[in-house]
């Protein structure tokens, strides 16, 4: 059986790439080893493509169907009574690599980790996270195996996605920088970002012998970060508005709040002064926002402003200064407690 087998490898041979698996980009012809013999036929099906390396070099690219006849210094029989004295071996030794070129469809990509950019417009650091698919096609198949699949047998779709998943942050973060994109922006300009990056990753991608001829945003989404940062403005926003459909500004629903809670959240027996006092307050406010304006005839008089020393004044700017991070809890809970002795 070994001498057929040998026997076997010195015929000539019919190189075909037949029933490719579907996850494969670059494949070499194996079936007969590395020494193809002279005179072998090569053929080339619809779709595919071939590189014929020979000699350490590329030698040929085929794009087209086609039946072809190899030339190579290995002459059958010859080359094995030749190198009987070499265990058979050739120095001629010739690869076929394979390829498709045809459009791989519809391949899915997503960010691996959030892309971070600062808003332009509320000026606070966004982590956005992306997903969609893309489409391509092998454009220059000798640049393509030079500088992608090297000296490997076989290149899959999957060992391109990993490329296509490196390559993609930058760009992407890039666009959305230099287009100062707010986060509320992102969904409504889903199909400039695309087209944007889209290009910008063509071009970076020519070098490497293929291109991109589809890509698309399906989705995005925010980290936890950034999920609540625009909670609270959208919060915000909608006490803003609230507030301007009875006739305040936002000032004055958050001095109402305040007061609001010093009334509710000061216990103990000085804390119902505190409260009582809070809660006066807490009237004369909305009196003076939500009550029509009198006329001069009939115009009750302003009340006196509370002093400045004004133990529920006092109480309300410290919670304000608490709730806006400018004091510590401990400072909060000192100066409120030497005001509440003052009682």
């Amino acid at each position: 059986m070994a001498l057929f087998d040998g026997i076997k490898r010195q015929l000539r041979s019919v190189i075909a790439w037949q029933d490719p698996a579907p996850n494969v980009l670059f494949e070499q012809w194996t079936d007969n080893g590395d020494e193809i013999k002279n005179a072998s036929k090569l053929i080339v099906g619809p779709g595919q493509g071939c590189v014929f390396v020979y000699q350490g070099q590329v030698q040929a690219v085929i794009e087209e169907e086609c039946l072809v006849t190899l030339a190579t210094a290995n002459i059958p029989f010859w080359t094995t009574i030749k190198k009987f004295m070499q265990f058979f071996e050739s120095e001629h030794k010739v690869g076929i690599y394979f390829f498709r070129r045809t459009q791989i469809l519809n391949q899915k990509w997503g960010t691996k980790a959030p892309i971070k950019y600062l808003d332009p417009h509320y000026r606070f650091p966004v982590g956005l996270k992306a997903f969609g698919n893309y489409s391509y096609q092998i454009t220059d198949p000798r640049g393509f195996f030079v500088n992608v699949v090297g000296g490997q047998s076989r290149y899959a779709i999957e060992d391109l996605r990993s490329v296509m998943t490196e390559r993609l942050l930058q760009p992407l973060s890039d666009f959305l920088a230099e287009n100062r994109f707010s986060y509320n922006d992102i969904d409504a300009n889903r199909e400039e970002i695309a087209q944007g990056v889209f290009e910008r990753l063509n071009r970076d991608f020519a070098a490497l012998g293929f291109r991109l001829s589809d890509f698309r945003i399906e989705g995005t989404d925010f980290d936890d970060d950034t999920q609540r940062r625009i909670n609270r403005i959208a919060d915000m926003t909608a006490e803003m508005q609230a507030a301007q459909a009875v006739g305040l500004d936002y000032a004055s629903v958050q001095q109402l709040a305040a007061l609001r809670d010093a009334a509710r959240n000061e216990g103990g027996a000085a804390g119902a002064g505190v409260g009582l006092g809070a809660g006066i307050s807490l009237g004369q406010t909305l009196a003076q926002h939500l009550t029509p304006s009198a006329t001069p005839q009939t115009a009750a008089p302003e009340a006196a402003s509370p002093p400045a020393n004004d133990p529920a004044t006092l109480l309300t700017q410290l919670k304000q200064l608490h709730e806006a991070g400018l004091i510590s809890e401990e400072e909060y809970a000192a100066k409120r407690r030497a005001v509440l002795d003052r009682l």
